[in-house]
């Protein structure tokens, strides 16, 4: 029985392994220069230059229904299981959607086996908890089987990341504007990371480059107590500091390390300029 993988495009799982993996994905939207596209379909450094000239800030938006509902109804006709994995419901109302969706299927088609999940975070952190469920489903794992596994993935995986600026989190009040103001008068920005599916504060330096090295020691720091997983570098439009951070991670783990863009829908409340690392452990770090 061939199960099917479904995840939204905030994973920002490189195309190679999409296709490779067959995983499906479902686009968020973006609303800029009086027009709606798909994240997907838009050019990310276009889209950044056009970003870093505005005054007002792009607004992003979930799928509509009538793309999952698309999705699972086709499986359901096939018979084949569906497992979706989607963004932080604390961050979009992506997976209400999909449960919405879902709810029609069943309507229609009562035997239908679509296992939905809150992954709790974004990026290539929701990305390997996706890339996951795949390698568990080449080991004849059922649906059931891999979405339980993965419910309990994020306790393995962990995103840390640092703007270069403020400015685009106070703008999307991300941020609260006093904490914004003091960032940009005194310099000091915050180290961001995930928790409880949300974005929190990790810790505050002066410079990007203590950003930077401050992200590293904490990836080894859990490397060492939990076991060296899976590892990526996100950057924001900035695709120079990304590639310089993972020479630095890569002499230090012996391994080739990904650099993966982060696209319109995450960066437009972070900022170009950020840079970021998306890495699992072993066991649990919870």
């Amino acid at each position: 029985m061939n199960i099917q993988l479904v995840t939204d495009s905030t994973a920002y799982i490189p195309e190679s392994l999409r296709k490779e993996h067959q995983i499906h994905v479902v686009s968020l939207g973006v609303h800029y220069n009086d027009h709606h596209q798909d994240e997907t379909d838009l050019d990310y450094a276009d889209f950044y230059q056009h970003l870093e000239k505005t005054d007002t800030l792009p607004t992003s938006s979930q799928p509509p229904t009538e793309k999952f509902f698309t999705l699972f109804s086709n499986a359901a006709k096939n018979n084949e299981p569906v497992v979706g994995i989607f963004i932080s419901t604390d961050m979009s109302g992506t997976f209400s959607t999909a449960i919405l969706a879902r709810e029609m299927v069943l309507e229609i088609f009562p035997e239908a086996e679509i296992h939905l999940i809150d992954s709790r975070t974004n990026c290539m952190e929701m990305g390997f908890a996706v890339l996951e469920a795949a390698t568990l489903r080449e080991t004849q794992r059922t649906a059931l089987e891999i979405a339980t596994s993965i419910k309990n993935f994020v306790n393995r995986s962990r995103f840390v990341f640092a703007p270069k600026t403020l400015e685009y989190l106070k703008k999307g009040g991300r941020i609260g504007g006093a904490s914004a103001l003091i960032g940009s008068v005194l310099k000091i920005l915050p180290i961001l990371t995930v928790e409880n599916g949300q974005t929190a504060i990790l810790t505050k330096v002066r410079t990007q480059r203590k950003a930077i090295q401050t992200m590293r020691n904490e990836m080894m720091s859990d490397f060492d107590k939990y076991g060296c997983g899976q590892v990526a570098v996100h950057h924001i439009h900035d695709e120079e500091a990304g590639n310089s951070l993972a020479r630095e991670l890569e002499k230090k783990l012996n391994r080739k390390v990904p650099v993966i863009p982060i696209g319109p829908v995450i960066g437009l409340h972070v900022g170009p300029g950020t840079i970021g690392i998306a890495y699992t452990t072993q066991k649990n770090r919870q």
